[in-house]
């Protein structure tokens, strides 16, 4: 089989196309034929070497794909069977394996390309919007690169939820896309500040939650929007990691909740998992959720995803496809 392997930390550069064994899956694990692969920031994480990871190694944790062969105990998937998992070791590939209790069923009404898109990103909305920050009607809501894969979905279940959604995007080119998802008011981030235009429309100090993927660059003026007793949710670090502060800060900021979820806490046990990719796949099938595809690439094609979403300048969600 093919796959992107990484020998080496640095740019997507390191990202080489080469032949390897297939793998076979082990006690309790499934074997994949892999359809679609998800392109994620923890991808351009571990292969920079900001999250460290063993190598040699093959990138990507998301894909969807056909069971080829099970392992021995597997006794809730078949062959045949279409699986998705957001915790594959090394998702960029022909062939990869997962483990059952890791792996979630694709139901009828959403491609493997659409499962791939959706999973991570899907259900790190779905614990924002209804765990990390439980948000209801009137509450006011910042969703940060809300045309980008998580924030396209996490503006549409914020609404969903009653929430009012200032979203923020890079580029004017952006905004219809956030708009279209359905927030309130959509704030161009490089034409002005965005602490002044929800000021403006919002008054001082008015936000409840402010849901931060970016990080480095948003993170200190997103305090400044929330209401005493607001939570900062930064979950992300496109713009890079987020410098170390005092609790001071939020203390002088208004007694303010701070907290840095990740999926792995909020989807730890296999009924938890599947129990939160089922409301989001079902939504997906139902057409209440809907799932941008901005890119899709060949799988040999790797680095050049990696640029475009370093360059931030993608919408939606970057999927790898296998190459014909």
């Amino acid at each position: 089989m093919h796959a992107v392997r990484v020998s080496a930390t640095g740019g997507p550069e390191v990202l080489e196309w080469i032949e390897l064994p297939e793998p076979e899956p082990g006690p309790g694990q499934l074997l994949l034929a892999v359809s679609a692969a998800g392109v994620n920031f923890i991808d351009v994480y571990r292969r920079s070497g900001l999250y460290q990871v063993p190598l040699p190694s093959t990138p990507g944790s998301e894909a969807a794909g056909v069971v080829l062969a099970v392992g021995p105990g597997v006794e809730d998937f078949a062959v045949g069977d279409r699986v998705a998992s957001a915790e594959i070791a090394g998702a960029y590939a022909e062939r990869a394996v997962v483990d059952a209790g890791r792996a979630v069923p694709v139901p009828d009404g959403v491609t493997d390309e659409q499962a791939a898109a959706v999973l991570l990103q899907g259900l790190t909305a779905h614990y924002l919007v209804n765990d990390t920050f439980r948000l209801h009607a009137g509450h006011r809501a910042v969703v940060h690169a809300a045309a980008g894969g998580v924030g396209l979905l996490l503006v549409q279940l914020a609404k969903q939820a009653g929430a009012e959604v200032f979203a923020t995007v890079g580029s004017a080119d952006k905004a219809d896309l956030a708009a279209g998802a359905g927030a309130d008011h959509v704030i161009v981030s490089s034409e002005q500040d965005f602490g002044t235009a929800i000021e403006r429309i919002a008054g001082p100090a008015s936000i409840d939650v402010v849901y931060d993927g970016v990080g480095q660059d948003t993170f200190l003026r997103g305090l400044e929007v929330l209401h005493p007793r607001g939570m900062m949710v930064t979950f992300g670090n496109s713009s890079g990691p987020v410098e170390p502060i005092s609790p001071l800060l939020l203390m002088a900021k208004g007694s303010l909740f701070l907290t840095r979820p990740t999926l792995a806490h909020y989807a730890g046990s296999t009924p938890e998992l599947r129990t939160r990719a089922a409301a989001v796949l079902a939504a997906v099938a139902a057409g209440t959720l809907t799932v941008r595809i901005g890119t899709s690439l060949p799988l040999s094609e790797a680095a050049q995803a990696h640029r475009l979403l370093e360059s931030r300048r993608t919408t939606g969600k970057v999927v790898l496809v296998p190459d014909h």
